[in-house]
C-alpha cells in the first residue's frame, strides 16, 4: 500500500525518493531516467518502484471497525 521503507532484497533506504519520482513521472519524464538520476542503480530498487501501486486514497475511504 505504501513504498517499503528499505528495499527488500539489498536493504537500501529508498522511500525518501517516491515522492520525486511520483511527481516526474506525472510529468511525463521517462521512468528509466529519472531513477538513475535519483541514484536507483540495482534491478531490486527499480523493481519496487515500477511494480508499486499506491492505494493508500483508495484504503483511506473504508471504515476501520
Amino acid at each position: 500500500m505504501i513504498i517499503p521503507i528499505r528495499c527488500f532484497s539489498c536493504g537500501k533506504p529508498i522511500a525518501h525518493l517516491w515522492e520525486e519520482f511520483k511527481k516526474r513521472i506525472e510529468k511525463g519524464e521517462d521512468p528509466k531516467k529519472v531513477m538513475d538520476e535519483l541514484g536507483l542503480e540495482r534491478y531490486c530498487c527499480r523493481a519496487v518502484f515500477l511494480g508499486h501501486v499506491d492505494l493508500i486514497e483508495l484504503t483511506s475511504k473504508f471504515k476501520k471497525f
